[in-house]
């Protein structure tokens, strides 16, 4: 099968990537390497045999160049919840890049007949019923309060697919949301396949270290080079909770929708997370981090963040119902790798900071 992905040389492009060339793929990639980090990921795969492009997915006339493909797998976006409203990013660019971008891809796919697999994201999901949340804490993380009236979509499994996704969901969840529906749109108008794959926090070694991006990542780094960290919001606690997906968790689900007959629609958008079992709030990572690393300090600064929530966890259920998915890698296992690779990169933070 020829694939083509997008954001290649992004931490969940590279890792599938080299799980789809070792599967027996034809893989080629682009990527425009705005992203601090990125351009280390081109040799490696380069020397495995894939073939790597410079290419920008706003450029629609790049796009009429790429190769042609079989399968597109969209792995590139400005992935920050915070984009658009923190000063590096403008709204515009961000609007451009994964919405335009988007569109950009399923032109693509329309000229070349490829089916075309979209990785959303949780933040798809409404703010308010998630920020009102009756909640717990339980072993220093938050759990909903099962004893109170809970949202519509939403129980101590996680958020099913048919939780509220009306605004606001920030504008970085507002341009996933709408790409799914364009998607959705052009798969059925155009009539190729169209797979919504929405994810949990995905996490691993090689994920750039960046607090607004790569949490997990990002907290290990942080604690192992002893750099001031902070639980912010929430009390300063850091009760705060997310699910923890490694994305080479992902392949078994892409090998099937590569080969899916027709499905309806609604069968064509799920959640794929670690679920409640891989749930870990930023109290529970410190404690591992200690545990892994030796003590070091976190303050606790209670100031709150905009469209921050203290409880986001996928319930997976309908992915395990449809394709026999279920996440492989515990989470413990990911922040083991997470932590071998800082101590092997001892100059990732800066790698993958901000020019």
């Amino acid at each position: 099968m020829r694939i083509l992905i997008t954001g290649i040389c992004g931490f969940v492009g590279s890792t599938l990537a080299r799980a789809l060339h070792a599967a027996g793929h034809q893989v080629t990639g682009f990527d425009n390497f705005i992203r601090p980090g990125s351009e280390t990921n081109r040799a490696p795969l380069e020397a495995l045999g894939i073939k790597v492009l410079t290419a920008d997915l706003r450029d629609a006339t790049a796009m009429t160049a790429l190769p042609a493909a079989d399968f597109v797998l969209d792995a590139a976006a400005n992935p920050s919840v915070l984009a658009g409203i923190d000063g590096k990013t403008s709204s515009r660019e961000l609007v451009d890049h994964n919405l335009t971008g988007t569109i950009s891809i399923l032109e693509y796919c329309k000229v070349h007949r490829a089916g075309f697999i979209l990785l959303s994201t949780s933040r798809v999901y409404s703010i308010p019923p998630l920020a009102t949340l009756p909640v717990l804490v339980r072993d220093d993380a938050l759990v909903p309060d099962a004893t109170k009236p809970l949202p519509a979509g939403l129980s101590p499994a996680g958020l099913a697919e048919t939780f509220a996704t009306q605004a606001p969901i920030s504008l970085y969840g507002a341009t996933k949301l709408a790409s799914e529906a364009m998607a959705l749109e052009y798969g059925e108008t155009f009539g190729f396949p169209v797979f919504i794959n929405r994810c949990g926090v995905l996490a691993g070694a090689g994920q750039f270290g960046r607090a607004d991006q790569g949490i997990f990542a990002y907290w290990i780094n942080a604690w192992l080079r002893k750099r001031p960290l902070k639980y912010l919001g929430f009390g300063g606690l850091g009760h705060q909770v997310r699910d923890c997906l490694h994305p080479r968790d992902l392949l078994p689900l892409l090998e099937k929708q590569f080969a899916a007959p027709k499905m309806n629609v609604g069968d064509r958008l799920a959640n794929f997370s670690g679920g409640a079992a891989s749930a870990m709030s930023l109290k529970q990572l410190s404690d591992w981090c200690a545990a892994r690393f030796g003590p070091h300090p976190v303050v606790q600064d209670g100031t709150p963040r905009p469209f921050d929530i203290g409880w986001i966890v996928l319930d997976h259920a309908k992915a395990t119902t449809l394709w026999n998915w279920k996440p492989a890698t515990p989470t413990r296992a990911i922040l083991e790798e997470i932590a071998a690779h800082a101590e092997q990169n001892p100059g990732w933070l800066e790698l993958s900071a901000p020019r």
